[in-house]
């Protein structure tokens, strides 16, 4: 049975149609999307291997098909040189440590020092990285990976078979990871040489290149030092951990910045062009902003700056705005634990669910938020409604119609009515909420106070922490309102499976759960079907499994979901940023030059 292909643009030529076609051309009930199994092996796939991969997984849409949007090689510039790096919205680097790290801001410095047996290029598609190639039995459950020899730790110990266990030994016990459930699906790993192991899965699974074995989304198989971490223990590993990546960490203080500098040793020889890169946390938008402008740094990563920043910079000769859609997700949260959001069990059905007060308020202030005033306000326009916590990045997995359907779309009068049965009549008796935001998001937080008292009459007091005591705050659900979310989810796993289920890495990993027996939300439908998805093959069989526990997470207002963001890199123009670096969500040094 041959898959539909979708309607696409019609500017495309013959001969990527042709390619569309093809990449549609596959029975769904083969778990391999319809490949033979060497088609599969790595280190580099062809391109219409790509593209049916692409579509099985969901992903595929006429721009990977548009003449020139392919993977292009670095420019040739000058090597060597210091790039100076701010980093936005944060003052510290909290940590480095794969095993401990909850933020892209921290993943996309540790992506450069650490590596992984895959790594995603712009196309976001797994390649070799510290595998130089792999096979996959026909059944999709033995994956076997021959390793890359020769290659050196930092600290000059040899890279072996054995860091790969070491590593997933370590990664699947949840007191040492909070990323342990992303190798859930892994069964076992054996060594069948010094380089080379076995993955036995329980079942096929369409993101285990991506989302489980890649350094920097994946996290719980980015390899780490087992020699490194007994010398110098958990905590100064978190700091200046020790990998084979194109850059060694050489310095870290919190509060102070990261120094990265050219590991000599690294296995492509080509690579990296710079010798050293220097990373400072700048928490404020103005500070950031006069850094670059003067020329003091070279580049922000990060968070994305701040949106009134952004048209400032792009009026700038000396500055380029690289803009694409970056796959995520914001939102603000309510804590179901405190008045007047209280909801102690959000399995009822939503008809009984309405009934409830606690209810009434979220489904209230959900309904009131102006979703497309607060983009052209606080974002200048630049950034997408939400109402799910898939992102249109997402390719098919996305629905474009949850925002018709979905309960929390904008009706201000059905939110004053509901308010008033909950007890607030135009907001009248409605307690002074704090929310909780990072100095980044201050400007959006303000938007949101103004665009709640406008609909509802009802008042935010502005909580501003640093980025590392928001997050701790979130996960100890010390909030009343929060305003955050995610980033680099390039796989409906990284949405759903991290963030909407029970046991979810961020639904209040470290509260009192003698006093909260969940988080911000759960729902036992939900974690079903996302359980489901997680393993479902046939991609439209996982797209429906997807799009229902999206649209229950959105009707039971697992929180006011707001907006999904653009991913935007701010750098001055003697810095050469290669197309074959731009991945969305990350920021990659290893090709990046300076004239």
């Amino acid at each position: 049975m041959t898959r539909k292909v979708p309607d696409t643009c019609d500017v495309l030529h013959q001969s990527a149609k042709d390619d569309l076609a093809h990449a549609y051309d596959y029975d769904p009930s083969d778990p391999l999307f319809g490949l033979h199994h060497h088609d599969l092996s790595g280190p580099k796939l062809q391109r219409r291997t790509v593209l049916r991969l692409l579509a099985a997984a969901g992903t595929l849409s006429a721009t990977h098909l548009l003449p020139g949007m392919g993977v292009r090689s670095a420019s040739a510039a000058k090597s060597g040189g210091h790039l100076r790096c701010a980093w936005a919205g944060t003052a510290e680097i909290v940590t480095l440590d794969p095993a401990r790290m909850n933020q892209v801001l921290q993943f996309q410095i540790t992506s450069n020092a650490l590596s992984g047996l895959t790594h995603i290029d712009a196309n976001l598609v797994a390649q070799g990285d510290l595998a130089t190639d792999w096979s996959v039995s026909p059944d999709g459950l033995e994956w076997i990976f021959n390793l890359r020899e020769g290659v050196k730790f930092h600290n000059g110990d040899p890279f072996t078979a054995d860091d790969v266990l070491f590593t997933y030994n370590r990664s699947k016990d949840p007191k040492e990871s909070i990323h342990s459930r992303v190798i859930g699906n892994v069964e076992q790993v054996s060594k069948l040489g010094d380089y080379k192991v076995k993955f036995l899965l329980k079942a096929p699974q369409a993101s285990f290149l991506v989302k489980t074995l890649e350094r920097a989304s994946g996290r719980a198989m980015t390899i780490v030092s087992r020699g490194a971490l007994e010398s110098m223990g958990k905590s100064q590993y978190g700091l200046t951990p020790v990998g084979t990546g194109p850059f060694r960490v050489t310095f870290h203080e919190l509060g102070q910045g990261v120094v990265l500098e050219r590991n000599e040793d690294y296995y492509d020889p080509d690579r990296p062009k710079l010798d050293k890169v220097t990373i400072t946390p700048i928490a404020d938008p103005e500070p950031l902003a006069a850094a670059l402008e003067a020329g003091d740094v070279d580049l922000i990563g990060g968070n994305t700056p701040a949106s009134e920043l952004v048209d400032r910079f792009e009026s700038n000769p000396d500055l380029v705005v690289n803009s694409v859609s970056d796959p995520g997700f914001q939102a603000v949260w309510m804590n179901p634990w405190r008045e007047p959001f209280q909801v102690s069990d959000f399995n009822k059905p939503v008809d009984q669910l309405q009934k409830e007060k606690g209810f009434k308020v979220r489904l209230a202030i959900a309904k009131a938020l102006d979703r497309q005033r607060f983009i052209d306000q606080a974002l200048f326009g630049r950034g997408f409604p939400a109402y799910g916590s898939i992102n249109p990045a997402m390719g098919f997995f996305f629905d474009k119609d949850l925002g018709k359907n979905s309960p929390q779309r904008y009706e201000p009068e059905v939110a004053k009515k509901l308010l008033a049965e909950a007890g607030y009549p135009d907001g009248k008796g409605f307690p002074t909420l704090r929310l909780l935001h990072n100095p980044a998001n201050r400007r959006r937080a303000q938007v949101i106070a103004g665009i709640l008292k406008r609909s509802l009459n009802i008042e935010l007091e502005l909580e501003t922490k640093d980025g590392p005591v928001v997050l701790q705050d979130y996960l100890q659900m010390n909030f009343d309102t929060a305003l955050l979310g995610s980033g680099g989810d390039f796989d409906p796993d990284d949405a759903i499976v991290d963030w909407m289920q029970t046991e979810s890495k961020f639904n209040g990993l470290k509260r009192d759960k003698s006093k909260m027996a969940f988080g911000y939300f759960s729902d036992r439908q939900a974690d079903k079907l996302i359980d489901q998805q997680r393993l479902e093959t046939d991609p439209a069989k996982r797209k429906t499994l997807v799009q229902e526990a999206n649209a229950i997470t959105s009707a039971k207002v697992a929180c006011a979901f707001l907006y999904h963001p653009m991913s935007i890199l701010v750098h001055r123009k003697k810095v050469d940023y290669p197309a074959e670096s731009r991945i969305p969500g990350l920021v990659e040094f290893d090709r990046v030059t300076i004239s």
